[in-house]
C-alpha cells in the first residue's frame, strides 16, 4: 500500500501542478481568477477522447491537437474575457462561471452518464520493489514532470519569464519599460490552457472522464493555490505534492465520499492556521 500511495502521489501531484500553473499565472499577472480553468481542463480531455473514438486518431496525436486547440482558446479568452474587463473583477468571475456551466452542461447532454476513458498511452506494467506498477502511471508522471520542468525553466530562465515577473509586479511600470503586456498576457493564457489540456488528457486515461471532472479539478486548484499562497510558484509545487498525497492516501483508508472529504477538511484547517498560505501573500 505504501508503494501505491507513493506512485499515486507522484502522478496526481504532477497533474495537479500542471493544471494549477495556468490558473496561478493568470492570477499573478492579471489579478483575475479564472473559474473556467477546470472547464478547459475537461474540454481538453473530451476533445482528445472524441478524436480517438470517432475519428480513429492516435491518442498521442489527439492529445497534441487538444493542447493546440486549448492554447488557441486561451488566446481568445485573454482577448475577450480578461483584457476588456481587467478592472472589473466581478464581471470576470461571472464570465468564468458562465463558461464553466456551459461546458459542463454541454458535456452532460452529449455523454449523459456514460463511463468514458481515453485509450491508454502505455500498455503493460513494470515491477517495482516486487509490486507491479502500470506503465501508464510511470509515463504520466514522467511526461508531467518534463512539462513541469519546462514551464519552470520558462518562468525562471527566459526573457518571457522576466517579462512575466515584471508584469505581475507592476503592469504600468512594465509597459513603460517597453514590455508588450498584452502579448505577454496572451502567451501566458495560451500556455496555461495548453498545460490544463495535457493534464486533462492524461487524467482522462488515468481516471476516466465525467462531466463534473472540471468542477473537481477547479476545487483542487483553488485549494492548492490558496494553500501555497498567491504569487508563489515554488509553493504550488510543494502544495501540489501535498494534495496528491492526501488524495492518494485517504481513498485507500476511507470508503465512499469520506475519502475525498477528509483531504478538503485538512486543507481548510491548514488555511485557518495560515490564511495567507504557506509561501506567498494573501489572495
Amino acid at each position: 500500500m505504501i508503494l501505491q500511495v507513493v506512485i499515486n502521489t507522484l502522478v496526481l501531484g504532477v497533474m495537479y501542478i500542471l493544471a494549477s500553473l495556468g490558473f496561478a499565472f493568470i492570477f499573478n499577472m492579471l489579478g483575475s481568477i479564472n473559474l473556467a480553468h477546470g472547464a478547459l481542463y475537461m474540454v481538453g480531455a473530451y476533445v482528445c477522447y472524441y478524436l480517438c473514438a470517432m475519428f480513429g486518431v492516435n491518442n498521442w496525436i489527439a492529445m497534441v491537437i487538444a493542447a493546440v486547440l486549448l492554447a488557441v482558446i486561451g488566446l481568445l479568452l485573454e482577448r475577450v474575457m480578461f483584457r476588456p474587463f481587467m478592472a472589473d473583477f466581478d464581471r470576470i468571475i461571472m464570465i468564468g462561471v458562465g463558461l464553466m456551466t456551459i461546458c459542463q452542461t454541454f458535456c452532460t447532454v452529449i455523454t449523459g452518464n456514460q463511463a468514458l476513458v481515453i485509450p491508454k498511452y502505455a500498455e503493460g506494467s513494470t515491477t517495482l520493489a516486487g509490486v507491479p506498477v502500470t506503465n501508464e502511471r510511470i509515463l504520466t508522471f514522467a511526461i508531467g514532470l518534463v512539462l513541469l520542468l519546462v514551464a519552470l525553466y520558462i518562468v525562471n530562465r527566459t526573457a518571457l519569464g522576466r517579462q512575466m515577473e515584471a508584469v505581475s509586479q507592476d503592469r504600468l511600470g512594465a509597459a513603460l519599460q517597453g514590455i508588450n503586456i498584452n502579448r505577454v498576457s496572451a502567451i501566458i493564457c495560451a500556455i496555461g490552457c495548453c498545460l490544463a489540456a495535457v493534464a486533462g488528457c492524461f487524467m482522462g486515461a488515468y481516471q476516466g472522464l465525467s462531466a463534473n471532472m472540471g468542477d473537481t479539478m477547479n476545487l483542487r486548484i483553488l485549494m492548492l493555490v490558496m494553500l501555497a499562497g498567491a504569487g508563489s510558484m515554488n509553493g504550488i509545487i510543494i502544495t501540489g505534492a501535498i494534495m496528491g498525497f492526501l488524495d492518494s492516501l485517504f481513498p485507500l483508508l476511507l470508503q465512499g465520499n469520506a475519502g475525498s472529504a477528509v483531504p478538503i477538511a485538512i486543507v481548510v484547517i491548514l488555511l485557518l492556521i495560515k490564511p495567507k498560505g504557506f509561501f506567498g501573500h494573501e489572495m
